[in-house]
């Protein structure tokens, strides 16, 4: 019996378009993969951005608050001082408790910081400028408070490579606005009913009341925050001084 061998069928592969709409897909497939995770990342790095920005402002408005609270308010010694471009402050700090400063010939019995807070003009950040504060080191010396005290005043008018050591860059603004509570109202702090609300105030020579240097019963801190990660517009802040028996409205 003799046996035919049956033809084999011969092979088939993909032919050339074949192929070429397989690597097309493909093509189309990683670029939309790509896309999507180019999208994500970018997502994620303007929500991060956007939290930095927020946490930061935070971190700015609790430190306000924590200098504010921390007011040493000391015989013969201004607690605060604001001539309409720089706050300074005389606050407590943690190294001791603050009762009064020694002069040079006494033993310290008190330490104490000097605060400074400003807008600073500068074309170059969002809004034309950025909320800075700048802080001394521990003092218990009178004399030592009066230089920093005044290093506060230069910094905020011609800050210097040593004083620029001490400062905090806080968050970009447009600007700034200060209001104070005395005498039962909110005031410009530089007017004449928020620096003399009591006729019978005594006056310091320059016509600054002595009332301008004590702590005021309320602060309200208005900022103007340019566009943003952290958002825009005025966002305004009221602190209490914590010994006021009633709140100011």
């Amino acid at each position: 019996m003799i046996c035919r061998a049956m033809p084999l069928s011969p092979a088939r592969g993909f032919t050339l378009i074949e192929v070429l709409v397989a690597i097309s897909v493909m093509a189309l497939m990683s670029l939309m993969v790509w896309r999507g995770l180019d999208g994500m990342l970018r997502t994620q790095s303007s929500l991060q951005t956007r939290a930095d920005e927020v946490r930061t402002l935070q971190a700015g408005l609790a430190q306000w608050q924590t200098d504010l609270d921390q007011l040493a308010e000391l015989p013969g010694t201004p607690s605060w001082d604001w001539d309409g471009r720089v706050l300074r402050l005389t606050r407590r700090s943690a190294e001791a408790p603050a009762n009064t400063l020694a002069d040079n010939n006494t033993n310290p019995s008190t330490s104490v910081r000097v605060v400074a807070w400003t807008w600073r003009v500068d074309p170059g950040r969002p809004g034309g400028g950025d909320w800075q504060r700048w802080q001394s080191g521990p003092l218990s010396q009178r004399q030592d408070w009066q230089t920093a005290w005044n290093l506060a005043q230069q910094w905020s008018q011609t800050p210097t490579d040593s004083t620029r050591a001490a400062q905090v860059q806080i968050h970009p603004l447009s600007g700034w606005q200060l209001f104070v509570h005395r005498g039962g109202s909110w005031a410009n702090p530089l007017s004449s009913d928020a620096v003399n609300p009591d006729p019978a105030q005594a006056v310091v020579p320059g016509g600054r009341s002595n009332a301008d240097h004590t702590t005021p019963d309320g602060v309200r801190l208005v900022l103007s925050l340019p566009p943003g990660p952290a958002g825009s517009g005025t966002l305004s802040l009221d602190w209490v001084r914590p010994t006021l028996s009633g709140a100011p409205s």
